[in-house]
């Protein structure tokens, strides 16, 4: 089925998520977390919620978005994501999630679609928003809009403030997607090789969980209510087993970020990419 852009501006019902500290440690363990941030990974210390967490609750209304603007699944791939944190999650809460249609682009070559989600806590309190910028390679040239300018920046003409590398498991992405995201381009080899992968490559929001702990520990002193915005594209895809080598320059509130691969140094998989963080 063809995109449809009659379904702008739709929105879901508000969809309910519980966060039980065993969703809060699966997702830390999915982006990488270690036993050095063990209040992350223990109930004994609470345990803290990664403020990257934001886009859990936001699964089901994106599902419900997908199946309204229609579209070939085969040829989704996550293009940017960005996420406003109002404050830290709390494990054992629920958390209410609307979804919204913001637009639908023709690129000519590929679709894009705009969704948006707003989570909130029982009293209605605003917690997090995200925006999700989803690229569909196989539905361009409907006649559609051109999508508005994307936000990009700079990174500073000097070292990094700070370099993080980790490596990945040949699993990572097959822990992640318990966390939700149960696309089979991220687990099934054929799907990989049907959509020109060759093999399931990383979810974007597994490596974006790594950048959002790369700031948390090297800026916010692991205080998750330090991290209030984290944004950026997905450029390149990321294959499970590779290095992820995430750099950082601060500027003031701003942090500029910038992650590559030890395999493919030259080549940044997430770029114009920022977090903004309060002392």
């Amino acid at each position: 089925m063809a995109l449809r852009t009659d379904v702008v501006g739709d929105e879901t019902e508000a969809l309910v998520h519980s966060l039980t500290w065993k969703d809060a440690v699966l997702y830390a363990l999915g982006v990488g977390a270690t036993r050095d941030e063990l209040d992350f990974l223990y109930e004994g210390r609470g345990p803290k919620v990664l403020p990257t967490y934001a886009v859990i609750p936001a699964f089901a209304a994106m599902d419900e978005l997908f199946e309204k603007t229609g579209g070939d699944l085969l040829g989704v791939v996550h293009g940017a994501q960005k996420i406003t944190l109002h404050r830290p999650f709390q494990a054992g809460e629920s958390l209410f999630t609307t979804g919204k249609v913001e637009g639908i682009y023709d690129m000519k070559r590929m679709g894009q679609a705009i969704f948006t989600t707003e989570t909130k806590d029982g009293s209605g309190a605003l917690v997090c928003e995200t925006e999700w910028m989803i690229l569909f390679r196989l539905d361009g040239g409907f006649g559609g809009e051109r999508p508005p300018p994307s936000y990009r920046n700079k990174k500073p003409d000097r070292d990094p403030d700070f370099e993080v590398t980790e490596k990945t498991s040949e699993e990572q992405a097959l822990l992640y997607r318990l966390s939700g995201d149960l696309n089979p381009l991220h687990a099934d080899p054929a799907i990989g090789e049907k959509a020109g992968f060759g093999l399931p490559i990383l979810h974007g929001l597994c490596t974006y969980g790594y950048v959002g702990r790369a700031v948390l520990n090297e800026v916010c002193g692991g205080d998750p209510a330090k991290l209030k915005e984290l944004r950026g594209q997905f450029r390149k895809p990321v294959w499970p087993g590779e290095t992820l080598i995430t750099r950082g320059w601060r500027e003031g509130d701003e942090v500029i970020l910038r992650v590559t691969t030890k395999e493919r140094p030259e080549e940044d998989c997430f770029t114009n990419a920022c977090a903004l963080v309060t002392d």
